[in-house]
């Protein structure tokens, strides 16, 4: 056989090997994916309207997080009168209660110079340095349709049915602490497949809770720091169909993913400092402004990258954003 020939069938040797290693290459570790932007729905929701009849603008306070309730409807948590506001999928208004379920304290940065070594960088207010319903932190929904808000410097996390009645309370509302029934400035909860309960304990604390359904506590993980199962800032977390937990760990830049016994599983880095998470029917996650399949792989974005404070998304694949400012944006594909 000539040199030729056998350089040929080396090079068709290589060629195939080469196929068969980008075939078998796990698709979350390419170095790219192709990305899909978004566009932002003018007008959402619908004007409000005056004694008069005429338009007018909603005069939402702080927004701070937005859910989809059972029956479709987009659930509005904003500092204000009537904190938790309903709208249908069209942006008409549907109802409010919540007037009188959140504390008044308000979240507040600790200057660099003014902490201890390994202390919070987070403190409350209350008073007349808090606002109305400044408590109003975030709000999911569970797969029974209940309604669940967290009220941050309240300490405590409330379920509720999907008109406004609590149903259940986790933590001692005005109680700051560390142990099974105590939170210290709780920041978001979300809900495993077989009804476990997790509280993100932040702004105080640096842990996550696991409760049952029921209730009871189960167990905890996490403390303040930078390494694996630590945290600066546990702002919010999901739950994913095999159980595992996302944690956006906000001021150390990333999404750290845990077993449901609080096992360290995986940190996707530089991410941002991420304020809202969101798990879709899908199995996919809203960080912030972008869309990431389970392995942390950049999916879609919003314009700008901005994800607010919290978000959700609709059956027919709408997202909304809860914007601190002071409003709601809505997106389509």
């Amino acid at each position: 056989m000539t040199e030729s020939r056998l350089g040929v069938i080396e090079s068709r040797r290589w060629i195939s090997m080469l196929l068969c290693f980008v075939l078998v290459l796990p698709v979350g570790r390419q170095a790219s994916a192709q990305v899909v932007d978004y566009t932002e729905a003018p007008d959402w929701p619908n004007p409000a309207t005056t004694a008069a009849g005429t338009p007018a603008a909603w005069n939402f306070g702080q927004v701070s997080a937005v859910a989809t309730s059972a029956d479709g409807y987009v659930v509005v948590l904003h500092r204000g009168a009537q904190p938790i506001m309903l709208f249908d999928g069209g942006g008409g208004f549907v109802g409010a209660w919540g007037g009188d379920l959140f504390s008044n304290g308000k979240i507040i940065i600790i200057a660099p110079a003014d902490r201890e070594a390994g202390q919070s960088g987070y403190t409350a207010v209350y008073g007349a340095a808090g606002c109305h319903a400044c408590g109003a932190h975030s709000v999911r929904v569970d797969p029974d349709g209940n309604i669940w808000v967290v009220d941050a410097p309240g300490h405590v996390v409330y379920k509720t049915s999907p008109q406004g009645r609590v149903l259940m309370e986790l933590g001692l509302r005005g109680v700051a602490g560390m142990s099974r029934n105590t939170f210290n400035l709780p920041t978001d909860v979300a809900f495993g497949p077989n009804g476990d309960v997790y509280v993100s304990d932040g702004y105080g604390n640096a842990r996550v809770v696991k409760y049952t359904a029921g209730g009871q506590y189960a167990l905890e993980w996490g403390s303040r720091g930078t390494g694996p199962g630590e945290f600066g800032l546990p702002h919010n977390l999901v739950v994913d169909a095999e159980g595992r937990v996302y944690v956006a760990d906000r001021d150390n830049r990333r999404v750290q993913v845990f077993a449901p016994d609080g096992g360290f599983l995986a940190e996707w880095p530089n991410i941002g400092a991420v304020s809202a998470l969101f798990m879709t029917e899908e199995q996919q996650i809203w960080t912030g402004g972008t869309l990431r399949n389970l392995e942390g792989v950049a999916l879609a974005r919003l314009p700008g990258g901005d994800g607010g404070h919290g978000m959700t998304t609709t059956d027919a694949g709408d997202v909304f954003v809860a914007q601190l400012a002071g409003r709601i944006q809505k997106f389509v594909e």
